[in-house]
């Protein structure tokens, strides 16, 4: 399978997008970042791009906090990644990785006078977390405080961090405090609990990145199975006693969590209500539900 990115406004073999070692958002983090699922539907014979306008939307909100001029529109983002996906020919799960990044060979601290450039490739990639159902430990790295909500490369540090000692500690991911103590966000995903038959999640306010997938779970939640989603600051005591909690991103889709800091959560099985919007995700990422069709951009 040949795989192809789109690098200094040209296509090429990825193997062949190199950057230099100076460049500067190598060195400070000074890049905006997105993460777009390709969902293969082998009985149409075809692959759906998952709300990519949406992401591309927010990576130009992200430009703006970075001072990159992103010299490309939304749409013409969302044609060179439908193009490049095409090229490579995939027939499976994907993801499409979009950098907007200070591209000059310059060191030093700064956003200002700093050329901008723009990449972008594809590769398979299944489950990120690939598990039925995750056992999370609520991390001792805290999401820090009074930080841009954008998908700047620089800001990940705790998430990997957080990420590391749930390993090292025998979970299978984080679940990330706030810097005033309430719930958070895992350390790629957001969180939901469902409590009284209604779904709760943390708000912006907790320094949260306000997910794509997240938006599509409530919106689901409620056109769908008529559940309204509550947003709200969550102790962490919470976590133990709800009925049942699900992780979303566009990389982990919804995986339910069964255990966080070795207590079950509800049956420690996957929930009624987390399985009902498994199934639902599953076919609007596919392309199965016409009435979001608009959410799916097909590549073939």
């Amino acid at each position: 399978m040949p795989l192809y990115a789109f690098f200094q406004n040209q296509f090429l073999p990825l193997s062949e997008a190199k950057l230099g070692v100076m460049t500067n958002f190598l060195h400070y983090g000074t890049a905006v970042f997105e993460g777009i699922r390709g969902n293969w539907n082998s009985e149409q014979k075809q692959l759906y791009l998952f709300r990519m306008k949406e992401h591309y939307e927010r990576m130009h909100a992200g430009c703006q906090v970075l001072k990159i001029d992103l010299s490309y529109t939304v749409e013409e983002l969302c044609r060179v990644s439908v193009e490049l996906v095409g090229k490579c020919e995939f027939q499976e799960d994907l993801y499409v990785r979009p950098v907007a990044y200070k591209s000059s060979e310059a060191l030093g601290v700064r956003l200002h006078g700093l050329d901008h450039d723009f990449l972008v490739f594809a590769f398979p990639w299944g489950p990120y977390l690939d598990i039925d159902k995750a056992r999370c430990g609520v991390s001792s790295w805290r999401c820090p405080r009074e930080i841009p909500r954008a998908k700047l490369t620089g800001l990940y540090i705790n998430n990997a961090l957080a990420k590391t000692e749930a390993i090292e500690n025998g979970f299978d991911e984080a679940i990330m405090l706030s810097a005033d103590g309430y719930v958070a966000e895992g350390s790629g995903e957001n969180l939901f609990l469902v409590e009284d038959g209604k779904l709760v999640t943390p708000g912006s306010y907790d320094g949260i990145l306000m997910g794509i997938t997240r938006n599509t779970v409530i919106k689901l939640a409620e056109n769908e199975l008529g559940i309204k989603t509550i947003e709200r600051h969550i102790e962490r005591v919470e976590l133990y006693d709800a009925e049942e909690c699900f992780l979303t991103g566009t990389a982990a889709n919804i995986t339910p969590v069964a255990e966080i800091d070795r207590r079950k959560i509800g049956s420690g099985e996957i929930g009624e209500i987390t399985q009902k919007l498994q199934k639902i995700y599953s076919d609007v990422i596919r392309g199965n539900n016409p009435k979001y069709a608009d959410w799916c951009t097909p590549v073939y």
